[in-house]
């Protein structure tokens, strides 16, 4: 029986698009929102994924272990599991269903059948021996040679240049956004490398600050976290936590405004199960950044990014 080396995945560093002068030099991909796995395939007819973490996660998705059979030598392949929505797009929301069931394997064969997980595979790192110190291109050129597309796995498309339109591509189509990878990368396990770089979609708001959670340690008595909501038909509807984004100034700033607005009741239609939350009078309006919204409305990934003392808290100037 074949051994195979643990890999940790090589990381993305949150950036911007390359200077078009030289974008000929990087292949831009689809970015996914979903969990990394690193696929281990002994060549004897199993499979084994494993998380991000380290963490044994081959129960959780029985689907995927058809993919064993697809190869009859050894390799470890890099991917994301998604979960596609009814227009093909990864839908992380969906996909949370699916996590965590690695421990029950009886929950997670019944919830295959209803929210059925898809395997994005975007690069090989061992084919028979390592192929980390080979660049992206031949790596990459490796792996679309496997042919690896089936039900329940694929091998996306890769371009080379015209960053700008893979980009707008994705924000037309609803995706997350793109992964611009160095053409001569090496494979760098584990390290969040300046050659790969993610450009999400980042999207604003307008909210209403509705009440916020103490910081812990040198922030006490600061704010730790925001939380913030939407007028939705005449009630304050809870949104989010945004707990990033203020410089120190700014949460100073923050925790004076806070303490003038301090209420004994929950503004918002509903209370959110936030422990220790302290509520304010819904009257502060900030603009927050974000990735995408789950279905009922929160806001993913928010970080705060200024007040705005020119609206009303009902949304007019």
């Amino acid at each position: 029986m074949v051994t195979l080396p643990r890999i940790a995945p090589m990381l993305a560093t949150p950036g911007s698009l390359p200077p078009e002068a030289v974008e000929d030099r990087w292949a831009f991909e689809v970015k996914y929102d979903g969990q990394r796995a690193m696929v281990y395939l002994p060549g004897d007819g199993t499979v084994s994924l494993r998380a991000r973490s380290g963490a044994d996660i081959t129960a959780a998705y029985p689907e995927l272990t058809g993919l064993g059979s697809a190869l009859d030598s050894p390799a470890i392949l890099d991917g994301e599991i998604v979960a596609l929505d009814s227009e093909g797009r990864s839908d992380f929301e969906r996909l949370q269903s699916r996590m965590g069931l690695a421990g029950s394997p009886t929950k997670a064969a019944r919830m295959a059948q209803v929210v059925p997980a898809h395997l994005i595979l975007f690069d090989a790192v061992h084919l028979n021996h390592s192929l980390v110190r080979l660049p992206y291109t031949q790596r990459r050129a490796l792996l679309e040679d496997l042919d690896l597309d089936g039900a329940h796995w694929s091998t996306p498309a890769a371009v080379v240049g015209h960053g700008a339109q893979a980009l707008e591509m994705t924000r037309t189509a609803g995706l997350e956004g793109v992964l611009a990878k160095r053409l001569t990368s090496v494979y760098e396990p584990g390290v969040r490398s300046r050659a790969w770089i993610k450009i999400r979609h980042v999207r604003t708001a307008d909210v209403i600050v509705g009440g916020w959670v103490p910081g812990r340690g040198r922030l006490a008595g600061l704010p730790g976290a925001l939380l913030v909501g939407e007028w939705h038909e005449g009630a304050l509807r809870y949104v989010g936590s945004v707990g990033t984004g203020w410089s120190d100034t700014e949460r100073t700033t923050l925790a004076g405004l806070l303490q003038v607005a301090a209420i004994d009741e929950c503004p918002f239609d509903e209370a959110p199960a936030v422990a220790g939350a302290r509520w304010v009078l819904p009257r502060l309006v900030g603009e927050v950044r974000y990735v995408t919204r789950t279905r009922a409305g929160r806001l993913r990934h928010p970080s705060w990014h200024r007040l705005r003392p020119d609206l009303a808290p009902d949304g007019t100037t």
